[in-house]
């Protein structure tokens, strides 16, 4: 028996947007861990090749990712992946820290057990990953979902979407700045795991000044790897 034309349409649309979302996901992160360098230009049919994907769910895979800033697309030009830059990471961060800081200061007036309970088994996760792999010390992509939901954890409580939701779009946009920071001098002497610890203990403790002060320490120690690169790769040139 033939099924309407309609069925037909409607299962044909879902299958695109399927394979659009996987795009996607597959297209950011290797925008994220740098197979896709900064800047450069996305041309659909090379990467309809690469990923064995048809070109429009690549079109629209692309418009999805240029809407969270992952690609940019001008008239005429294309696509292409977004530039990184020492001042957009500085804006993001210093915009990301007053958003979490507050949406922090209520998770833990909240919080509760069952709060606890979910930071706990977050940071439990976490910190029996190791955070990169290879020589060319790339972040595991394992251990970079047990970060975000860490992070996610501690805010969880704040009972605020609207907080949650602009903390999740800076979290996603400071996902590249992150795997670049691990490249640059420095980065292997750095402790994150302890920093991680820390911010346990502050949120546990219900200790909000504290908690606060080790959550911009952390980001600013990712941040401050990006600018000093950013600022001697400027002096060469």
């Amino acid at each position: 028996m033939n099924q309407p034309a309609r069925w037909t349409e409607a299962a044909d649309t879902t299958d695109k947007r399927t394979m659009a979302s996987q795009l996607e996901a597959r297209v950011r992160e290797d925008i994220i861990n740098g197979r896709l360098a900064p800047g450069s230009k996305l041309r659909l049919k090379e990467l309809a090749e690469s990923y064995d994907a048809g070109v429009i769910p690549l079109r629209e895979a692309l418009s999805r990712l240029a809407a969270t800033g992952f690609v940019t697309s001008a008239d005429q030009k294309g696509f292409s992946v977004g530039r990184v830059s020492a001042e957009e990471i500085r804006d993001i961060t210093n915009t990301r820290l007053h958003i979490e800081c507050q949406a922090l200061r209520l998770s833990i007036a909240n919080g509760d057990l069952d709060w606890e309970s979910r930071l706990i088994a977050a940071h439990h996760r976490l910190d029996r990953l190791p955070v990169v792999e290879g020589p060319e010390r790339l972040l595991r992509p394992d251990w970079e979902q047990a970060h975000e939901a860490f992070h996610a954890a501690l805010l969880s409580n704040c009972n605020s979407p609207w907080l949650l939701r602009f903390a999740n779009m800076l979290r996603d946009q400071t996902a590249r700045y992150r795997v670049l920071s691990m490249h640059y001098s420095g980065s292997a002497d750095r402790d994150v795991p302890a920093e991680h610890r820390a911010l346990l203990d502050a949120a546990l403790a219900r200790d909000t000044e504290q908690a606060c002060a080790l959550l911009a320490e952390h980001y600013e120690t990712t941040t401050q790897n990006v600018m000093k690169h950013e600022q001697l790769a400027t002096d060469r040139g």
